[in-house]
Order: C-alpha cells, then sequence, then structure tokens
C-alpha cells in the first residue's frame, strides 16, 4: 500500500540469481526450503596452504545460452557472467521482450556489484621472473616485458567493478541512468533502494538493479583470513556457517549474483505485468566507528532499519519476517541480534528472523539482493527459510532464527538488512502487493 500518494509506487515483476545452490528460480528455492548446503572444497585455485580451503562456488553455469550474443561479451570474468545469467532470467521472469524499454532512455541499471578475478597468476609471474638478486630489487624492463607476454588488456578492464553494469546496459540496451556501487556487503541491497529512488520520482520506468561478486580467489581469500573473518572448519565445511550459533567461528566466501527488474506500478501494469511484490522501503546509514566493526550497540543498523521503517510508514508490528544479515561472525551476529531488539523492542524475540548465509555462504557484494529474493518468494509461497546448523544457541543471540527447518507461515511485509565493512548499513521494507 502506497502510504505517499505523491510519489510513484515501485513494484517487482522479475527475479533472477546465480548462486552456490544452483542457478534456476524455483528450483535453488526449493534447496533453501529443504536446507541444503552449497559450500564445498575450494577449485578455482590450489587453497591447501590456506588456513580457509572451501567456500560456496557456482558450479556448472552457462551463461552463453542465456545472452543475445555471446561475441558481445567476450572476454568476461565469473562477475559479469554471473550478473548477466541473473539479469537474463530477471527479464524473461518479467515478460519483458529484447526491444528494450521506450528506445531505452526509460530504463536504467543500478548495481552493487564487485570487482572481477584478478590475474594472479600472471602479476606473481611478473613480480618473480622480474626479481633481481644480486640488486635486491625489481627490474622495471624485465618486469614489463614477461607482463607484456602474459596479461591480456581485456582482463584488466574487467576486472574493475562497473563491468557488469557496462555488459548489462549493452545486453539490454539500457541508456538512462546507469550506476554501480561497492559498498562491500551491503551494496546491492543499496542499488535497490537507490535505484527504487530513482523509478518513484519518475527518471525511469524500468530499473535492472541488484549485484555481483565473487572474492574466491587467492587474493580474496587471504585478504579475510587475515582478517580472521572466515570459519577455517576444513573438516566440516558444510556446516561451518552457523549464524547465531555459540561455536561460529567465521563466515564461508560464496559467490553469485541477484537481479530484479523493478517497475513503477503504472509501467507494469499498462503491460499487464505480474507483480511480485512492492519496495516501499529504504534506509541506509554509516557508522561512523570503525573500518570492519560495527558499534557495539548497532547504531548504524537501528539508523538504518527506523528510516527504512518510516520511509515506508510502517511500524514495526506490521513486518512478519525479518531476512538478517547473519554473516556466522561473532560480532555481526551478537550485534544485529541487539540493533533488532532496540527497534523492536519487546516484539523483538516473536518476529521470526533466518540467514540464508548458512546455505549459500556471503556472496558479498551480491548478498543483498540474493536475500532479496528470499523475501519475495516468501511473501508468495507463505514460507520462510530457515537458519541451518543452529544446534547450539548462543545465549547472547536469543531471537527466533528459525533454526534448521523452514517454516509455513503468511508473510505480507518482509525487513531485510544487510551491512558492510565500512561501515554501511542498509535495510529494505518488501511488501505484498496491495491493489488499494
Amino acid at each position: 500500500m502506497n502510504t505517499h500518494p505523491s510519489r510513484r509506487r515501485v513494484v517487482v515483476t522479475g527475479l533472477g540469481w546465480v548462486t552456490p545452490l544452483g542457478h534456476e528460480l524455483e528450483a535453488v528455492w526449493r534447496a533453501l526450503l529443504a536446507g541444503q548446503s552449497g559450500i564445498g572444497p575450494i577449485t578455482r585455485f590450489d587453497a591447501t596452504t590456506f588456513p580457509t580451503r572451501f567456500c560456496g562456488h557456482v558450479k556448472d553455469f552457462d551463461w552463453r545460452p542465456l545472452v543475445r550474443d555471446a561475441a558481445l561479451h567476450d572476454g568476461i570474468l565469473p562477475n559479469t557472467a554471473f550478473a548477466l545469467g541473473a539479469a537474463a532470467q530477471a527479464w524473461k521472469h518479467a515478460g519483458l521482450d529484447r526491444d528494450g524499454v521506450a528506445g531505452g532512455h526509460r530504463l536504467g541499471i543500478y548495481l552493487g556489484s564487485g570487482e572481477g578475478i584478478l590475474d594472479f597468476e600472471s602479476y606473481v609471474a611478473a613480480n618473480v621472473g622480474a626479481w633481481d638478486e644480486s640488486a635486491r630489487r625489481v627490474n622495471s624492463t624485465a618486469w614489463h616485458e614477461v607482463a607484456a607476454a602474459r596479461m591480456k588488456a581485456a582482463g584488466e578492464i574487467e576486472q574493475e567493478a562497473n563491468m557488469p553494469l557496462t555488459h548489462l546496459a549493452l545486453e539490454f540496451g539500457a541508456m538512462g541512468p546507469c550506476s554501480n556501487c561497492l559498498t562491500a556487503c551491503a551494496a546491492s541491497t543499496q542499488a535497490i533502494g537507490e535505484a527504487a529512488a530513482l523509478l518513484r520520482e519518475g527518471k525511469v520506468d524500468v530499473m535492472i538493479s541488484g549485484g555481483a561478486h565473487t572474492m574466491i580467489h587467492p587474493l580474496g581469500v587471504t585478504g579475510f583470513n587475515r582478517l580472521t573473518a572466515l570459519s577455517t572448519r576444513n573438516d566440516e565445511p558444510t556446516t561451518a556457517s552457523r549464524p547465531f550459533s555459540a561455536d561460529r567461528d567465521g563466515f564461508v566466501l560464496g559467490e553469485g549474483a541477484g537481479i530484479l527488474v523493478l517497475e513503477t506500478l503504472d509501467h507494469a501494469q499498462a503491460r499487464g505485468a505480474t507483480i511480485l511484490a512492492e519496495i516501499t522501503g529504504y534506509g541506509s546509514s554509516a557508522d561512523a566507528f570503525r573500518i570492519t566493526d560495527m558499534h557495539p550497540e548497532g547504531r548504524g543498523p537501528v539508523a538504518a532499519m527506523r528510516m527504512a521503517l518510516d520511509d515506508a510508514g510502517r511500524s514495526v508490528d506490521d513486518i512478519d519476517y525479518i531476512s538478517v544479515h547473519g554473516t556466522s561472525t561473532h560480532e555481526n551476529d551478537s550485534t544485529e541480534t541487539q540493533a533488532i531488539k532496540t527497534v523492536f523492542g519487546t516484539r523483538a524475540g516473536s518476529v521470526p528472523s533466518s540467514s540464508v548465509k548458512s546455505m549459500m555462504g556471503h556472496l558479498i557484494a551480491a548478498a543483498g539482493a540474493v536475500e532479496a529474493i528470499v523475501c519475495i518468494l516468501a511473501i508468495r509461497d507463505g514460507i520462510v527459510p530457515p537458519t541451518i546448523n543452529l544446534n547450539k544457541p548462543d545465549p547472547e543471540c536469543d531471537l527466533d532464527y528459525v533454526p534448521n527447518e523452514a517454516r509455513k507461515m503468511k508473510v505480507d511485509m518482509c525487513l531485510s538488512n544487510n551491512y558492510g565493512f565500512g561501515g554501511q548499513n542498509n535495510t529494505l521494507i518488501i511488501e505484498r502487493f496491495d491493489h488499494a
């Protein structure tokens, strides 16, 4: 329901994702409801010497049959491949054709996507091959010779975080506003919220929004290991992601993409689209506390949740389900629990909340979009996915996290949280569509 009559209503008409549990909308949803895990050994590179040797890989995915002309996207890296695959699914799901939207100028894109995989082996080869032991320094001439022989110019371009956006614009003829943000793990939630703002203001009719990312490469895994943020349960990877459990020891890296097609209500109704849900609220805040930690009282998440509820004209009494950030780190889970208690008060313990990161791992920039899709499917089907591996509850985390088994229930309104390193906090309010 529109509680702000002066602004345009924003609805969701298409969904698509590429995840460690698969890359077809309904199959992945069934896997989530069944509590399946997509976590397994790292196979993209030799991780035998790493503290963490497992992740949530996307498996057996071929993006080429999903696009108009694969040659247009020659040389893309996995982050862009994931984005193209998810967007093609969402576009088809929305019932849009390949002729675009109003010549393309009323079609925009807003992604929260991360960088591509670095050409790690070539970088190492250039540095090692150019090392002058006698001078104890890198020989710049030799470095350039090795680099020129091994590195590919297209690969250097494609690793940039804006390239999924560029390829989506090319694929769908989007000539309206196009932006990408990389606010870490909050990025695609932010992208959806800001895409909705453009639609509300009448700047566009349709927005492709969401995110894509992979950090499953030597530098990505090394970085998170150095931060001691990753689980090291190498002997039991499928149970390593255990949000809110007393014995959690870090998150599990995942990868993939989630894309939503958003439209103004008028545009969707004019073309007879099936409306899946409505985006009614968005809140965003910064912690201004530390680079990698939230304030222990969760002040940033509290502000984002309250802002989203106010934007939607809703109260905590209206929320049926919370899609929590739920990373499986000690700091995030305890602080997020405290933030929910602060916002929801006495109702906090009675609102079901769950983390699909327990099954997929953490998709970093793509996490928020995938979790927004989870909310929409929960509204559609009247069931919410579980938080698996929650067998040893933490006394500090004492909310209803839907442990281990999906729960059938009526869901009309969801609150979806995502937080990122650097202090970003973003929240969406997603509702069942009401014609009134």
